[in-house]
């Protein structure tokens, strides 16, 4: 569930040393006795055996590439836990990386909230990624490729990628990007269900977070068997995301395509006579609920054929802290955490271009597979009428272009 988005002001796209196990990054910053600490030795169970704690003084050297809403909300809280952040955006979307350097880091008031001060803010890639320890893409879908050609002549072994949110496999798109073949595990792409943020810029270098997400959000890496010491990494911060089995969950749990859409079509007078009105509150009656519903028990049954269990979208947003119940019509319209958002002026938007698409493989996911599915063909349809334009002729995700089409089910399934 990620229905709060990432869109930004200023841009279309808001919104390292391993072993054979897995991944093992070196600190570059020197411990008390002038040594380099590795992260596995700063691997320490908390007090309630759960989770790590870094050792006091000690931190990674975290990339974060993308400026918008999200990209300032997880540059903040890694800035808070004690780490070194870079934050990085290409040089045609200067505005927010110029006030960040004017205010020397990040103002949050909600549930982040204070200021933190960022190592740096610009347009150096060199800069950015040398020796990171993490490195976050936080962008919508159409930005995940340009950013990994930012960091293709960067990447080497060991390093570790996560994109947040993954917005349908976006760490195979992200990994293919890297011209690195499906099964190579030299380099570890982990993703994310969701943003573990509702944010918004309200600000020169100022966020408001009005829902940092209570728990129900996942993360996978790709492949999965590095997951645990990916997720060590992250945990300290987001104690409450939750390992999954594969990327398969983080992906189909994204319920932006089976939401986004059904509301657009559903008040698509509203919005070509530009009105004002809110998205959850005004947009979703019992008739919407249907319809999305009617969508999310055919995404849940393509994720039981994949042997992942996909949460109903009311249940996980009632977990994650947006919702007050987990129905499909007033449990969105009422929700405490959908309060004010605004609705979209034009059918030029990515809750049809961006999340059809993700409708487009979720159809060809149940096409292969022999799954069947009437209500997303439906609304595919209809938003192909609706813009004018063949969704699924530009799709930019398929089974065979994520490479999951050359498998058998059970044998992708051990290839994640």
């Amino acid at each position: 569930m990620q229905h709060k988005g990432t869109d930004s002001k200023s841009s279309i796209w808001h919104e390292t040393h391993d072993d054979k196990s897995g991944v093992q990054h070196e600190m570059r910053q020197p411990n008390k006795n002038g040594k380099g600490v590795s992260l596995n030795e700063m691997r320490q169970p908390n007090k309630n055996g759960k989770g790590v704690n870094l050792k006091e003084g000690e931190h990674m050297k975290v990339a974060v590439l993308g400026s918008g809403n999200g990209g300032h909300a997880v540059a903040f809280e890694f800035a808070q836990a004690g780490h070194k952040v870079y934050l990085y955006d290409f040089e045609k979307f200067p505005n927010a990386i110029a006030a960040i350097n004017a205010a020397g880091g990040i103002y949050a008031e909600g549930d982040l909230s204070g200021f933190q001060s960022i190592t740096y803010a610009g347009h150096d890639a060199a800069r950015t990624l040398s020796g990171a320890d993490i490195i976050f893409i936080v962008a919508p879908s159409v930005a995940i490729e340009p950013f990994a050609q930012v960091c293709k002549p960067y990447a080497k072994p060991g390093q570790l990628y996560v994109i947040c949110p993954g917005s349908c496999f976006g760490s195979v798109v992200f990994k293919r990007a890297l011209g690195l073949p499906f099964e190579d595990d030299s380099i570890t792409v982990a993703e994310t269900s969701t943003l573990p943020y509702a944010v918004r810029i309200i600000g020169d270098a100022k966020i408001r977070v009005p829902n940092r997400l209570k728990g129900a959000y996942f993360f996978a890496s790709f492949p999965s068997r590095h997951g645990e010491k990916a997720y060590d990494l992250l945990r300290p911060v987001y104690p409450e995301m939750e390992l999954a089995e594969n990327i398969i969950k983080t992906g189909l749990q994204n319920a932006n395509p089976i939401i986004h859409p059904s509301v657009m079509l559903s008040n698509l007078t509203r919005v070509e006579q530009q009105e004002r009105w809110e998205f959850y509150r005004d947009g979703v009656t019992k008739g919407v609920g249907r319809i999305i519903r009617a969508l999310d028990l055919e995404r849940i049954e393509i994720g039981r054929r994949f042997g992942v269990v996909i949460e109903p979208d009311p249940e996980l947003g009632f977990r994650q802290g947006y919702m007050a119940d987990t129905s499909y019509d007033d449990g969105y319209s009422l929700a405490p955490g959908f309060s004010g958002i605004l609705a979209p002026t034009t059918v030029e938007h990515r809750y049809f271009d961006e999340d059809v698409n993700g409708l487009c493989l979720m159809e060809d996911m149940a096409n292969c597979f022999d799954i069947e599915v009437r209500a997303i063909p439906t609304v595919i349809n209809m938003a192909c009428i609706v813009r004018d334009v063949d969704y699924r002729a530009i799709r930019t995700k398929t089974m065979a272009s994520l490479g999951f089409a050359d498998y058998d089910l059970e044998t992708l399934k051990k290839r994640l």
